[in-house]
């Protein structure tokens, strides 16, 4: 008895056959089963193909490992902390803290943890958002945050030390007295 082997792409599987099929016979079962396989298996939320090695779930979704990315640095998220926006797209942290965080008045860089941290601090003065390093008084220039002018003491919408803010109330009542 002859015995007839096929041999499949990918993973290489033989399979033994009596002769009594031809080997075309053989190639249809084989193509009719590797259907009923793939439509069995769970599709990739993104690229839409059968994830035929390791299932990678995430927000109630199928990936295949490298296939799960931040949307905007395209770094794989794979076994590394994500978030997702309203939208539903994966961000990693830094990203998402870099496209989402609010912005310094002063500086307009984003506010968000150093790298390596999980919290910021973020000071909010006026309607406005500051960095620790970037709360400072218009006028002098001084640290809002510690020190001795540690608090803000605002004037006509302008953030100013209580040395600043007395100056500039001297100055107005001195001009106001002027122009009775």
């Amino acid at each position: 008895m002859q015995e007839l082997y096929l041999i499949r792409e990918g993973p290489v599987e033989c399979y033994l056959y009596p002769s009594s099929e031809s080997p075309y016979q053989l190639a249809e079962r084989a193509i009719i089963a590797d259907e009923k396989q793939h439509n069995t298996l769970e599709q990739c939320s993104v690229c839409a193909k059968p994830i035929m090695e390791r299932i990678l779930r995430a927000t109630d979704r199928a990936y295949h490992p490298h296939c799960f990315t931040c949307v905007m640095c395209h770094r794989s998220l794979d076994g590394i902390p994500f978030t997702v926006d309203s939208g539903g797209h994966i961000h990693c942290i830094e990203d998402y803290h870099r496209k989402f965080a609010p912005r310094c008045s002063v500086c307009k860089g984003p506010i968000m943890p150093a790298e390596g941290k999980e919290e910021t601090v973020r000071i909010v003065a006026l309607d406005r958002d500051f960095h620790v390093q970037c709360y400072r008084c218009e006028d002098c220039g001084g640290l809002l945050s510690e020190g001795d002018n540690q608090g803000c003491y605002p004037l006509d919408g302008h953030i100013l030390c209580k040395t600043c803010n007395s100056a500039r109330i001297q100055a107005l009542t001195a001009k106001a007295s002027t122009d009775l």
